[in-house]
């Protein structure tokens, strides 16, 4: 056998592995719901974006539900440059005024939305876009920043029509925009990993999947926590060792553990990162437990 063939055959020999190691995976998480929160550069970054629609779609034909959920920060603080409204942040929640929130509301649903939903169809499984008003998706109340700080229009979920998403799923792979209707007929801006740990509970999902820019929950040396359970990751935000984004991060993980086994930080960053995730005996990131 040549050089050739024999390097031919190791390819095909390591592709045969990674299929095999992903069987159990595959058998334990066929007919379950994954709630995927997409964001971060992995959304910005064509190629990345590109991958992360072909994940879900071979999640969806391996058996699994997936659920999309996503924010849109980059595109909606580059419009609000654009427009030059002020943008500000409290403790990784975006100071949302009536302005803000109709240019939250404009680019999630008429843009990002619909670009996420375009990709996985393109991919070859159907998809549809929601957001918090159709089907009164969800119920939302204001609330202020967790050191009381009141910054606008910023939302929290109160209820979660499951139904809505239960009768899309069954035939699409729903992709959610994180805005929420008040019961005073408000729009809402809400925290996409916040909506995300909600939409989990609700669901029963088997997981929760918090895609970001960062490896994953970080230590004080700044090293990857693999594993964390609740009350430590409560003591780390009690204690300040993290801060911005990764608060609403490690707060949405915590939540889903009141109904969702396990829920996972992942770098959006690294190409398949959700099949790295789901299929591989070590996974990726950080894996947060009871």
């Amino acid at each position: 056998m040549s050089t050739l063939d024999t390097s031919r055959l190791e390819r095909v020999q390591e592709k045969a592995a990674i299929l095999a190691e992903a069987l159990p995976y595959i058998r334990e998480f066929s007919g379950s719901i994954v709630v995927i929160k997409y964001g971060g550069h992995a959304m910005e970054d064509p190629a990345l974006a590109d991958l992360f629609a072909q994940d879900v779609v071979l999640m969806r034909l391996v058996g699994m539900n997936p659920v999309v959920v996503h924010g849109g920060g980059p595109e909606i603080t580059a419009f609000m440059d654009r427009l030059s409204l002020p943008v500000e942040f409290v403790e990784g929640l975006r100071v949302s005024d009536e302005a803000t929130v109709e240019v939250v509301k404009m680019v999630l649903v008429g843009k990002v939305n619909k670009d996420i939903v375009l990709l996985i169809n393109r991919h070859g499984q159907p998809a549809i876009g929601l957001c918090g008003d159709d089907g009164l998706l969800f119920r939302a109340a204001r609330q202020a920043a967790p050191s009381g700080q009141d910054i606008g229009f910023v939302g929290r979920i109160e209820r979660v029509n499951v139904g809505v998403i239960e009768h899309i799923a069954s035939d699409y792979i729903p992709v959610i925009a994180s805005i929420g209707l008040g019961y005073d007929g408000q729009a809402y801006n809400i925290n996409a990993d916040t909506v995300a740990a909600e939409v989990a509970v609700a669901l029963g999902a088997a997981k929760l999947i918090l895609m970001t820019d960062v490896p994953g929950v970080m230590d004080r040396q700044q090293s990857v926590i693999s594993v964390i359970n609740r009350p430590d990751a409560r003591e780390m935000l009690a204690g300040g060792a993290v801060s911005g984004g990764m608060i609403p991060k490690l707060e949405a993980c915590m939540r889903a553990l009141d109904g969702v086994p396990q829920a996972h930080v992942i770098d959006g960053r690294t190409p398949h990162s959700l099949l790295l995730e789901l299929f591989t005996e070590g996974g990726i990131g950080t894996m947060v437990t009871q």
